[in-house]
Order: C-alpha cells, then structure tokens, then sequence
C-alpha cells in the first residue's frame, strides 16, 4: 500500500458537502477496474500532490453512469465499489468521494458542479483523462474546463490515453477479454489479477461426497463473470490466501432441468469451514474450458489432473 500523506486511513465519504479541504488535487472518473490505463492518470497525480504537500482526492460515481442512462447489466462491473475504495486506498489516495450518480445528477450544470468542488475541495488541480467531459449534456468539456480554472484559479491537467497493443487500455477491453475466458489478457491491462468477492454459501455438497469439497459463491449479478471453465488462481480469506482451483459454469456433467452458473472454487490444503464467510477469489490463468464428463469417474480424475495444473501455474508445488 503507497505511504498515506494526509489521511490514515484514506478518508471516504458519498456526500461532497462533508467536506472541507484546502488547495487539493483532484480527479474525476467513474474508473471502474482501477486499471492502468487509470494509474496512468491516478499515480502521477497522487505522487504531485504529495510533493506539493496537498491532499490528492479521487472522484467517482456510484451506480455507474452507463447503469443509470440504460438500466441494470449482468456481467458489467469490474469492481463493487467497495473494492474499488480499497484500490483507491492502497495507490495512496487522501480522500475518495464515491459521489451517487443519478438522472438528477447527470443534469446538473458543469458550471454548477465545479463551483461545489472548488468550495469544498479548495481545488488547486484537476486531472482527467482525454476526451473527459462533466455536467448536463457533457457541456464541462476540457477547453471549458480551463477556462473555468482559469477563472476560480486551479489547473486542468488532460491526460492521453495508455495504449498497449495498439489500443487504449479501458474497461470495454478487459470486459471483452474476461467473456472470452482470457484473464491473462484481463491482467495485463489491469496491472493485477482480476478478482472476485462474494460470500461462500451452501450449494448442493457434491463436492464434498467426490472428496474434492469446494466453497461456492455468491456473486453480485452485476459483477463481470469470466467465461464459464477451470481456472487457476488464489483464494484469499482473511489475511491469508491459499492456491485455488475456480470453476465457472453449469455443471454439465450433472443433468438438471434447469442449470445454474455457479462460481465454486477448490482451495488447496485448506481444512475449514468456510460457509457465511466473505471470499476473494483472483484469477491467474484459464485451465481449460467447460466440459461435459462420461461419469463421476473421469470428473475426478480431470479435477486432479487441474489441481496439479493449478500448482504449477501460481508456482505451488
């Protein structure tokens, strides 16, 4: 976690008008994933605010705009914004508003908004990315902007965006290459495994009665599912974290009227009781893809084949 400057811990509010700062620097964005392509906004920033013994502030937006503008999405979101708060707190920022985003909101004047920022934010800098813009009809755009910091008296730093592969790092990108079971890719741009956190609930024990019992759980609909198959990676209860064997799927091998998609992972040399427990599950490398099994026999011997697998690529031997 980068060194706190201002506030420890990192000071989190979802009401603007609590606040009272002094000459701090901000940024705006919904910056769901917290990826690189949002470090490379983020940790310059932080990094020249500290150095100018200001407090670094982060602006985001709960629910997500593109929720709000065209309804619920399953498999959406890159991070709750819980998790998205502690990859805020961990890259050292002072002050994080997860501002509530509404059609009411998406109305208001930029003009508006920025003047309840400067006076309660004392704002000595705004950095965004490219092609950013705030305010009813994204009438804040980046020469609007300045001009206004021209008038109140803070700067607007703009951004490019990070291209890897020819492209801009985003969260469509990452999005696309997790529904295609492709975490590798996922986690390049993220800079970090992608993970997944839910609470371990009780599914149908078959795992246990195969002597392979696995911990299934309960994920937030709206949570970005990678695609369904076996996969490596880490479980982490706690402060503790042991070598993972995550499947995703339907179960095939089981005939039900009416399959669900599950996300139930395998902790291995874990001996405990995991149910009614918050887990965090990262994501490493794809196995294999789902797959239908002549029986319980050969589902087995597959399952250790996998956990052999899995030993191999989180380097546990």
């Amino acid at each position: 976690m980068a060194a706190r400057f201002w506030f420890n811990p990192m000071q989190h509010t979802h009401n603007l008008q609590t606040l009272s700062l002094n000459g701090a620097w901000l940024s705006v964005g919904v910056y769901d994933g917290v990826h690189l392509g949002h470090r490379a906004v983020l940790e310059p920033m932080i990094a020249a605010a500290h150095a100018a013994a200001a407090p670094a502030a982060v602006l985001t937006f709960d629910p997500h705009p593109a929720v709000v503008f065209s309804g619920p999405r399953d498999d959406f979101l890159l991070t709750t914004p819980a998790e998205r708060a502690d990859l805020m707190d961990a890259l050292g920022v002072d002050v994080l508003i997860t501002f509530p985003f509404s059609q009411a909101a998406a109305a208001t004047p930029a003009r508006q908004f920025v003047e309840s920022l400067h006076a309660h934010l004392g704002l000595s800098q705004l950095w965004v990315g490219e092609g950013f813009a705030m305010g009813h009809n994204r009438q804040g755009d980046i020469a609007t902007l300045a001009d206004y910091g021209k008038e109140l008296g803070f700067a607007v730093r703009a951004i490019p965006p990070l291209e890897m592969d020819g492209a801009a790092v985003s969260s469509t990108r990452i999005r696309a290459h997790l529904a295609g079971g492709d975490v590798e890719a996922a986690n390049a741009l993220l800079g970090r495994a992608y993970s997944l956190r839910g609470v371990v609930v009780r599914g149908d024990g078959r795992g246990r009665t195969i002597g392979i019992p696995t911990a299934n759980l309960s994920i937030p609909t709206e949570r970005a599912v990678p695609a369904n198959g076996v996969y490596a990676g880490w479980a982490k209860v706690g402060e503790a974290q042991w070598p993972a064997v995550t499947n995703i799927g339907v179960r095939p091998t089981f005939a039900s009227d009416a399959p669900m998609r599950t996300v139930e992972t395998h902790l291995l040399d874990y001996e405990g009781d995991l149910y009614g427990r918050e887990l965090e599950l990262s994501f490493t490398a794809r196995l294999r893809g789902e797959q239908k099994f002549s029986g319980v026999e050969a589902l087995v011997a597959q399952i250790h084949a996998d956990i052999a697998r899995a030993r191999e690529v989180v380097g546990e031997r």
